[in-house]
């Protein structure tokens, strides 16, 4: 059995790598896989949670945090290639382009 402490520290590792690959990176789609790094490293806390009390409620939290890392992803991949397909890059500085 994996103890409560290196579960958390696991996932606050990968939290730190997903805000400094949304901070220092400019391609979008290294951006938007690092919002999902953080999204799964709450999950592991949830679900890191949920074991050690020995309830269901992380498990529950961690469904709802997919369904919406779902509807992201369908989102975000429909900006990204309405992207490309208008300036032919991916570039995060080009975003702003994309305003009425």
């Amino acid at each position: 059995m994996i103890p409560l402490s290196y579960l958390l520290m696991l996932s606050a590792i990968l939290f730190t790598i997903g805000v400094l690959g949304v901070l220092f990176k400019r391609n979008t789609i290294v951006i938007f896989m690092s919002i999902e790094l953080m999204l799964n490293s709450a999950n592991l806390s949830f679900v890191a949670f949920s074991r050690y009390l020995g309830n269901l409620n992380g498990q529950v939290y961690v469904f709802f945090v997919m369904v919406v890392a779902a509807a992201e992803v369908a989102i975000g991949l429909a900006i990204i290639v309405n992207m490309y397909k208008n300036f032919k890059s991916i570039s995060a500085d080009r975003a702003n382009l994309l305003k009425w």
